[in-house]
């Protein structure tokens, strides 16, 4: 299988190249594109060790750098959104892992789409902003959409073999972050690095931090509802502190199915690569003599707010995601250069949201459009 990876220097796509390893001469799979942004030096290492045929570095200065440090090789090296698109529609990629954190993974995604490939989707935010048109593309270009997220890679797999039945609702589990069980007065004092210091997961400094506001918990909730065909009141989120239990499904019979693993990436990475077949996997399995408890709990909403803005602008639907993506994705970029306080970015998120009408049935270019306004105004 050839596949290219959007985001290849982050958290998941370094995972994925993990699993390209892992999965070597049981499936092989060639790495046809791959697109970074400011690390040059580990996508010079990538391109070094995988020669993908293109590699984009979104920044202009960083893919200058990246040409003089590639240019004994064959690479070619592009730049930008064009880059980015280059990458998702290779002519010889049968999948796009679309990773790239944030909203600049939209367009790509979108492209790669049209051009007949399959999605392995680990880019919330593609479906957070567009999940109508997204939705209605892949049904209309028929490819297949794979989800990486952990918790959505759960539901899909407790979905398998019962599509035909019933459900009740979609359990979205979620680990509390850090600051489970604190309250606002204690988030008060709140710092970069306590917000960086996640109990069971590793991954960027920005879901880091709205795994800590449970705003990436919110966004999750919207992109489930695209991606399942749910309503967002069908969504409980449920607190387990564990990671161990990834999601659950509720059928009508009341029987809940869910999927268990340790909390690696590897493991959602791997089912999309391999799907719909279970390949062996080296990573470490889970050991049910040696877990003490699986525990659960309500989240609290109105300490950590972003979680209900983002199921109130889900449920709102049209432009409102886009918003809320928009100015959470601001806020964040403020808390972590020192700008602004922990809970400042629910606040910001809330009035931002506040100051918008709604768009029904938004156009991409009404998308585009309101998401640069937004950041625009919250500079």
């Amino acid at each position: 299988m050839n596949i290219s990876i959007l985001g290849s220097t982050g958290s998941i796509g370094t995972q994925a190249l993990m699993v390209v390893d892992d999965l070597k001469g049981i499936k092989d799979i060639t790495v046809k594109a791959i697109s970074g942004n400011k690390n040059t030096k580990l996508l010079e290492g990538q391109a070094r060790k995988y020669k993908p045929e293109i590699v984009a570095a979104y920044d202009k200065n960083s893919a200058k750098d990246l040409k003089t440090r590639l240019s004994d090789t064959s690479c070619k090296v592009v730049c930008g959104q064009d880059g980015l698109i280059d990458v998702a529609t290779h002519k010889d990629s049968e999948m796009v892992l679309s990773s790239i954190v944030g909203f600049s993974g939209l367009v790509p995604t979108l492209c790669a789409i049209d051009e007949g490939k399959d999605i392995a989707l680990a880019n919330k935010e593609t479906l957070v902003t567009a999940g109508q048109l997204f939705m209605d593309k892949i049904a209309e270009k028929n490819v297949r959409l794979l989800p990486v997220d952990s918790e959505h890679c759960a539901i899909f797999q407790s979905l398998e073999g019962n599509r035909s039945n019933k459900i009740n609702k979609i359990l979205l589990t979620c680990s509390g972050g850090p600051f489970f069980g604190k309250t606002s007065d204690e988030l008060k004092s709140v710092t970069k690095e306590m917000a960086l210091n996640h109990p069971n997961w590793s991954m960027g400094a920005k879901i880091t931090t709205d795994s800590a506001t449970l705003m990436n918990k919110g966004l999750e909730v919207i992109e489930a509802k695209w991606l399942f065909g749910v309503d967002i009141d069908d969504i409980e989120v449920v607190i387990h502190r564990e990671s161990i239990i990834h999601s659950m499904v509720e059928y009508e019979d009341l029987s809940v199915i869910a999927q268990l693993s340790l909390p690696s990436m590897k493991h959602p990475i791997q089912y999309a690569f391999t799907y719909p077949k279970r390949l062996p996997s080296p990573d470490k399995r889970v050991s049910f003599k040696d877990i003490k408890n699986l525990s659960f709990f309500e989240p609290d909403e109105d300490t950590f707010k972003c979680l209900r803005l983002a199921k109130e602008a889900g449920k709102q639907g049209g432009i409102m995601p886009t918003v809320l993506n928009a100015a959470n994705e601001k806020a964040v970029e403020f808390f972590l250069n020192g700008k602004i306080s922990f809970l400042q970015i629910g606040d910001i998120v809330e009035k931002t949201l506040s100051e918008y009408k709604n768009i029904n049935n938004p156009t991409i270019d009404d998308i585009l459009s309101v998401d640069m306004e937004v950041r625009e105004r919250l500079k």
